[in-house]
This record gives C-alpha cells, structure tokens and sequence, in this order.
C-alpha cells in the first residue's frame, strides 16, 4: 500500500530528524521544567523536537490528526492519527545517560498500522506496518527463544507518582528472584524494541500513556510477540499497564506478576 508507505517513510525522516536535532543540543538543554512531579521532567529540546516532528506531518498530510506529548490533540477530523513521544527518556537525555528515543505511531481504524522508533545515540531505526513484520535499520528482526523466565532478561520501568513506585516494588523483587536478570534503564519506548529484537525476553510498566506504547506495540507484534495487560486482556494503547513478551515465557510472566499482587 502506497500510503502506509509513505507514512512510515515520513515518521522515519521526522523521526531521524528529530533525533539529530536532540544530539545536537544534548549540552545545551535549554529550560527545564517539570510537569505533573519534581522526576516528571520537560526541557525545551522535547517542545523542539515535537515541531519538528509535527511540522513534517503537517507538510506530508496536512488532513491527519495528531496526539502528542507535550502539545496534546491536534485535530481535523482525519482517519488516521499520529501518536507522538517527541523524547521518551528525558530524565535520561538530561544527564547525559544516553538510553532515550523519538517515538511515533500511527492508528487507523483503532488499530496502529505503522511504528517508528529511532535511537539517535546508537543510530537505531526500529520500524513496523501491521502485516508486514518489524526491522531494525532494514533489517527484519524476531523476538527471542528463551523458554522459561529465569533463562531470560527482562525490564521493567517504575512510573512518576510513588504509589506508582511502590506497587511495583514487590513486582521488581519477584522478578530478581526469577528471573536471570532484570533492568531498568528509563525508556519504556525503547524496552519493547529490545524485546521485539531479542535484546529482552519480557518487559512489564505500569502508569504509561498512549505515546509511550504506540509504536512499540505494533513492532513487538509484527516480530512475533505478545502483548497483553498485566491481567492478562488485550492491551490498547489506551490502557496504562503492559506486557510484552517473547510469546514463550508470557503466561509464566502473567503469573508471576498477577498471581500474588493482581487488584
């Protein structure tokens, strides 16, 4: 399909665009502020690189609708929507840890048809349109083998509010027992690419919005994982909890995260 084409192309220059621009100024931030918390941080280099981002949509297809971070819902009524993280990992990006993304997906129908994810620090283009399988730089990537959760690395993130925090304490301490190891590295963006290239076998968050799930839903699916709710039900990018896994050790993930601590 020539449009979904397009689509992905576009995301991928805004994306590669964006994220040059972020390097760029990696040393000169610029302000920082914070939002909803005193860890939930925003920074002039985010609001720029969400322009960027929008102004190439804008330019390509001027009749779609756009949900983003940090500008909100940008309306028009179109039938497909772009999903925007202009900078997962910001916390990360501000002290120069250098683990943050660019993230952009795109729904149509309820569904996202296309993922973008680029690392500008590796040189890193995670890409995906529904039907058609998920690549890293051209190449197709596959989820993982492992078996059995204490053959494999899993991740996890904690979420802003300290409720937030602490219920996933118990989580995290089960998994360290578990599981051959577990990391916590501050993009969720880029822990479901890892587990949609083999890098991770599972990876759980709660607290999370649609950008933080967008794309990396769909290439997940595309290189053969699942993903689910927490609770095990189909996951949207509208609901907060994930798990996304190799297929392999997800019913064992399930259990292990619900089974003593599920509401």
């Amino acid at each position: 399909m020539e449009e979904l084409n397009r689509i992905t192309e576009t995301a991928a220059s805004a994306a590669r665009e964006a994220g040059k621009y972020a390097l760029r100024r990696i040393d000169d931030l610029g302000k920082i502020e914070h939002k909803e918390g005193f860890n939930n941080l925003v920074t002039d280099v985010d609001r720029t690189c969400e322009e960027i981002i929008i102004g190439r949509i804008n330019k390509a297809f001027p009749s779609h609708s756009i949900l983003a971070e940090e500008s909100g819902e940008h309306a028009s009524g179109g039938v497909f929507k772009w999903v925007i993280d202009p900078l997962d990992g910001t916390t990360n990006y501000t002290h120069g840890f250098p683990f943050f993304c660019m993230s952009i997906g795109v729904m149509s129908g309820g569904s996202i048809i296309v993922g973008v994810v680029y690392d500008p620090t590796r040189d890193e283009l995670f890409t995906a349109e529904q039907g058609k399988g998920a690549f890293l730089n051209g190449n197709r990537i596959k989820v993982s083998r492992s078996e059995a959760v204490q053959d494999s690395l899993i991740a996890t993130g904690f979420a802003y509010n300290v409720e937030g925090k602490i219920a996933n304490v118990d989580r995290f301490k089960v998994m360290l027992q578990k599981a051959q190891a577990v990391r916590r590295a501050g993009s969720a963006v880029i822990d479901l690419c890892y587990v949609a290239c083999g890098r991770f076998d599972g990876f759980w968050e709660s607290g999370l919005a649609p950008w933080d799930t967008a794309a990396g839903l769909l290439i997940v699916k595309e290189a053969g994982g699942t993903v689910t709710t927490l609770k095990g039900d189909r996951f949207d990018i509208f609901k907060k909890e994930i798990l996304a896994t190799n297929g392999r050790i997800h019913k064992e993930m399930l259990n292990l995260l619900r089974g003593r601590f599920s509401n």
